[in-house]
């Protein structure tokens, strides 16, 4: 991977002359090689990268050569496993994409380099401030990401309509956690919960459920992302953590749900992102579904909704001018837009939106007015990676039978160890 890294010096001049009379041709720089990591994705990402990386190389050929390694990501964290195993054995790829919230704790441990100057202070002001915030750590830009994401509350349609319920079409009107478990309710019947709420049990968790926290006043970690208890343990805390654990324990959402529950008849509702409106436009034409707002905490909660997507990164042992010439490629605005358009997810130039009309009209426009108007990313705190996995298993605690105070606790704990030991001044 770093082999032609150091470009190979000319050994002589093309005047140099040997004894014998011929002349000893000029030995070329190698061109630099970089590589980039990044989660295998559906087809037409994979096939988007093909013709990205092609176009990259002739237009640079002779000077960068751009390659990468997909790797595939299951629902847990063995995609994060392989890029620690590569910091250990010291084989990082040039250009690294990882979720949003790891970004502080590369940043933090030096695995990655600020990237701002590969870019002008016009093309940042083109991307929204939530890639932008999520890839800061410590007022130096890390990292840039062509999608950002958003979450809402799918519903079937059909199964609203026999339980006598209307799904809100303003944000303003947004079910309270008190709205969304009655309908939960009058929608859970034999073979069908009322809704799902769990993603995945892994990093879905924490990216889906935070806002619970956030919209009743709390966060998982303190503002600074110094400190967890107090927040994520919190009395407001205590009373997210239970409202979800009420649904599953009341039967109104599955533990375990089955795939694809909500889209096959089995979830009345989900909690879903806003690429599962092209799963559900392409492969299930028969359902008759709509989308509205994140459910909102009662008592004026404070409207909440998940941001983060993946990002692109630069390591330590890069040559970092060409992999900020690779950066600047990736990221710009034709970039971005098809990027976003091939993997139907929400782009994060604001021009990217003159091209890509459909997010003018719902269903993708309540993911747009979301991603802008109530977008909130997961904690940028180098401790996220005992944050993550420590709240996955956490509530998995929890739903199967575990006190939710004490699980908490030794969440905030175990945060707060890791913080103070690795990362306080």
């Amino acid at each position: 991977m770093k082999k032609s890294m150091v470009k190979t010096m000319a050994v002589v001049s093309a005047a140099a002359v040997m004894s014998t009379g011929f002349t000893v041709p000029v030995m070329a720089d190698d061109p630099v090689e970089v590589t980039i990591w990044s989660p295998t994705d559906e087809p037409a990402i994979e096939e988007w990268w093909v013709q990205k990386i092609d176009e990259f190389n002739k237009a640079h050929e002779g000077e960068i050569v751009l390659s990468r390694e997909a790797i595939v990501r299951a629902d847990s964290y063995a995609y994060e496993d392989k890029v620690n195993a590569a910091l250990t054995s010291n084989d990082l790829p040039d250009i690294l994409y990882v979720d949003g919230p790891n970004i502080a704790n590369y940043a933090a441990n030096g695995v990655i380099v600020p990237i701002g100057d590969f870019f002008t202070e016009e093309d940042l002001s083109d991307f929204v401030d939530s890639i932008k915030v999520q890839g800061t750590y410590e007022d130096e830009l890390y990292a840039l990401g062509a999608t950002e994401s958003s979450v809402a509350l799918f519903y079937n349609k059909d199964m609203l309509d026999e339980a006598g319920l209307t799904a809100p079409d303003k944000l303003e009107d947004a079910w309270t956690w008190s709205d969304f478990r009655e309908a939960a309710e009058k929608l859970t019947k034999e073979g069908v919960t009322g809704t799902n709420i769990i993603m995945d049990q892994g990093e879905g968790l924490p990216y889906v459920l935070e806002q619970f926290w956030i919209s009743n006043g709390t966060d998982f970690v303190s503002p600074e992302g110094d400190k967890a208890d107090g927040y994520v343990n919190s009395e407001k805390g205590v009373e997210a953590a239970e409202f979800l654990n009420g649904l599953i324990q009341d039967g109104l959402a599955d533990i375990d749900p089955i795939e694809k529950a909500f889209h096959n008849g089995k979830s009345a509702t989900m909690l879903g992102g806003s690429w599962e409106v092209a799963t559900l436009e392409n492969e299930y034409p028969d359902l008759n579904w709509g989308v509205t707002y994140y459910p909102v905490a009662d008592n004026d909660g404070i409207n909440a909704s998940p941001t983060g997507d993946w990002a692109a990164c630069i390591t330590k042992d890069a040559d970092v001018e060409a992999a900020g010439e690779v950066m600047n490629f990736l990221m710009n605005q034709e970039n971005v837009t098809t990027y976003a358009q091939a993997i139907a997810k929400l782009p994060t130039r604001v021009s990217s939106y003159d091209t890509l009309t459909e997010y003018d009209e719902y269903p993708r426009s309540l993911f747009k007015e979301q991603s802008m108007e109530t977008g909130h990313p997961r904690p940028r705190t180098p401790s996220y990676t005992v944050l993550s996995p420590g709240f996955s298993e956490a509530m998995m605690n929890i739903f199967t039978g575990a006190d939710v105070q004490e699980e908490l606790d030794n969440l905030a704990a175990d945060f707060d160890e890791d913080y103070e030991m690795n990362y306080a001044e």
